[in-house]
């Protein structure tokens, strides 16, 4: 390994230690970044790089697309889109064992496609679901496991902000990445789905039966979310079909919130001030994050560090599919003491470039590592997606919750497993729309 890059090595290890110390991602990937830049190519290049990458990069059209989705999703929020995804799901669902456990996955489904936001949706539904199915003697780690287990279905379920932030740092499509991701995401959902099944066979005590609601219930709660349903089906069927652009489809999905948001009267001053002050206040944080992986990522292009672990890995023979299950054991890891997208911007500029050589789609591989960022979220200790239902329910004592965990921690190991044997789960549909 040449000279520089062991010292792209030690940039790696450096970040670590700094985002372990608890420093923010986006200070941390920039300041790394910089300094290595300025060991390699000397500061005043360093410095020229680094500005011609954040001018080029908040100049970028498509960088519109996540303010506009997060404010959509923060209107929709204030439109009580989260209680009435899962009272809608109860009502379908909710006489039968489990049933209650499967609504709280769908209605995390449901809410992810309007949020983006893993911990969100986890915080949203885990206050509306926790409490029904506590109430109603579901056992406490079924509760608590099925909503953070469901809550990652946010950052799967189109529109991702994970999806956005991997397809500007990686310059790929967004809307071919937001196709590629509907069948994994529905996959995983059903793999939810079957794991409550099994658990409730296995174990009835854990989820008694509720009365059964009537239909003249169950079509109020359906009307109350066709309104979010469509324009739903408006934003994610757009970009899919190529009828409008990644960011046509957020202004559309911003503007259509503020209307149903209205005509709910949940709209205010007040409520439309905090919506937008929250969507600036998460938008420049990501965008700083978004520069400071730009700027980590031209180091290690510098570096050579992506060409020596290529030479390592293609020495061990192990073939695409060898090759993808060991960065997939390695994402695992990191992910138990990094948060998801820590994982996703100190990983991308290394193995982007590894994965790319092997002949594999990038598109592929942003699901495949947005999928290993949604296992980061509910792998202790770190899962960040556990300590959220701690914080909703106090007092379920957080082993508990890891215990809750586990089963759909297990389904989300086979299912990565599947994305990588078959990758077709995630490229069938964009090939089939001709993306």
């Amino acid at each position: 390994m040449t000279a520089t890059a062991i010292l792209g090595l030690l940039g790696v290890a450096v970040l670590l230690v700094l985002l372990v110390a608890g420093m923010p991602i986006g200070f941390a990937l920039g300041l790394v970044g910089l300094a290595g830049l300025a060991m390699t190519l000397g500061l005043e290049p360093a410095i020229v790089k680094s500005a011609v990458l954040l001018f080029e990069t908040l100049t970028r059209y498509e960088l519109g697309t996540l303010p506009l989705f997060m404010l959509m999703a923060h209107l929709c929020f204030a439109a009580d889109a989260s209680r009435d995804f899962f009272d809608l799901a109860a009502r379908f669902l909710g006489h039968r064992r489990g049933g209650l456990a499967v609504a709280s996955v769908a209605g995390c489904a449901g809410f992810g496609a309007i949020n983006g936001s893993s911990l969100a949706t986890t915080a949203t539904i885990g206050l509306v679901a926790l409490p029904e199915m506590r109430r109603r003697g579901y056992s406490d780690a079924l509760a608590t496991g099925s909503v953070a287990a469901g809550g990652t279905l946010g950052q799967m379920i189109p529109p991702s902000g994970a999806l956005i932030v991997f397809g500007i740092i990686a310059e790929q499509s967004i809307g071919t990445l937001f196709t590629a991701a509907i069948v994994p995401g529905l996959t995983q959902m059903l793999s939810y789905f079957l794991v409550i099944g099994l658990l409730v066979l296995w174990k009835p005590a854990l989820a008694p039966r509720l009365p059964r609601a009537g239909w003249a219930e169950r079509r109020a709660a359906l009307r109350r979310v066709l309104d979010i349903v469509a324009l739903v089906v408006v934003v994610t069927g757009g970009i899919a079909l190529g009828w409008v652009t990644p960011s046509e489809a957020a202004a559309v999905g911003a503007a259509g919130a503020l209307v149903i948001c209205a005509a709910r009267r949940k709209l205010s001053r007040a409520t439309l001030f905090h919506a937008l002050e929250q969507t600036l206040k998460t938008s420049g944080l990501i965008y700083l994050v978004i520069v400071g992986a730009l700027i980590f990522s031209a180091f290690i292009s510098v570096t050579g560090l992506t060409d020596g672990i290529g030479r390592w890995i293609a020495e061990l023979g192990m073939g695409p599919v060898g090759t993808m299950l060991l960065i997939a054991v390695f994402l695992l890891v990191v992910g138990s003491v990094l948060d998801g997208l820590a994982l996703m911007l100190l990983t991308t500029p290394i193995l982007l470039p590894l994965v790319t050589g092997l002949g594999l789609s990038p598109i592929w591989f942003g699901i495949f590592l947005v999928r290993a960022m949604e296992i980061g979220f509910v792998h202790p200790p770190i899962g960040m997606n556990l300590y959220v239902i701690q914080g909703v329910a106090p007092d379920v004592p957080l082993g508990k919750v890891f215990r809750g965990v586990l089963p759909f921690l297990a389904a989300d190991l086979l299912h990565l497993m599947l994305l990588v044997l078959f990758p077709v789960m995630a490229m069938g549909l964009p090939h089939w729309l001709g993306k």
